[in-house]
């Protein structure tokens, strides 16, 4: 589903990816974990194809076409999404009005309602400004209530799991194996293994100096729970 073939990205200038190779198949749970630094958020911003990063070599290939040559929204109509570590605050705009308009806009139909109240999110939410006052723990679960909603056939969740406490994460964190199924794919981006012990991964990766240097089982997680990236 997913090729990635000698990615190199920067940003202002900055090298940060350098060589990155990742290949996943429908049906597959891959997390990627790293130091800060590492490029972890940039891999991810640069698949959902955030226009600050350059990207100065390497090809990726979703579902057999070209991401690189895509807008950010024709990627999303292919069906990639991307769950944000730090999700930005609209006013003026619902949740409900937002998911409405995307849902439009991606030709989909899906029950708000019945989606929130899965992953225990009230009615009176849905018309609360997009992620404006929110807490953390509500941000993310509305990111995974936009994944439900659109139903994306790769679905990157970058460091979800920050700020959640233990409750909030389970929850999260059943709505996410709730969705996943042997026709499409998840990227988890962590920087701890706990989240791991929720969503189980089929594969673990350690992204270093812009590339991943190396890749094991779930495992690996705990191992690097226990020792570090030193």
């Amino acid at each position: 589903m997913l090729e990635i073939k000698n990615l190199c990205a920067e940003i202002d200038g900055k090298p940060i990816l350098n060589g990155l190779n990742l290949s996943m198949a429908r049906g597959e749970v891959h997390a990627i974990m790293g130091p800060n630094g590492a490029g972890k958020s940039t891999l991810a911003k640069v698949l959902a194809g955030h226009p600050a990063y350059n990207v100065t070599c390497g090809e990726v290939w979703f579902k057999g076409q070209d991401l690189l040559d895509m807008e950010p929204e024709e990627r999303a109509r292919l069906g990639l999404f991307m769950s944000f570590q730090y999700p930005l605050e609209i006013a003026g705009v619902t949740n409900r009005q937002f998911f409405e308009a995307a849902l439009q806009a991606l030709g989909k139909e899906a029950s708000i309602t019945q989606e929130a109240e899965a992953l225990e999110i009230s009615p009176a939410f849905l018309d609360r400004n997009l992620n404006e006052g929110f807490s953390g723990g509500e941000k993310k679960k509305n990111e995974i209530l936009q994944m439900a909603l659109f139903k994306p056939d790769l679905a990157i969740l970058d460091e979800t799991d920050s700020g959640l406490d233990i409750d909030a994460m389970r929850i999260v964190a059943k709505g996410v194996n709730a969705l996943r199924t042997s026709d499409n794919a998840l990227l988890i981006i962590t920087h701890y293994q706990r989240l791991l012990d929720y969503i189980k991964p089929d594969f673990v990766h350690v992204l270093a100096g812009g590339k991943i240097e190396k890749t094991g089982g779930p495992e690996l997680a705990l191992w690097l729970e226990e020792k570090g990236y030193a």
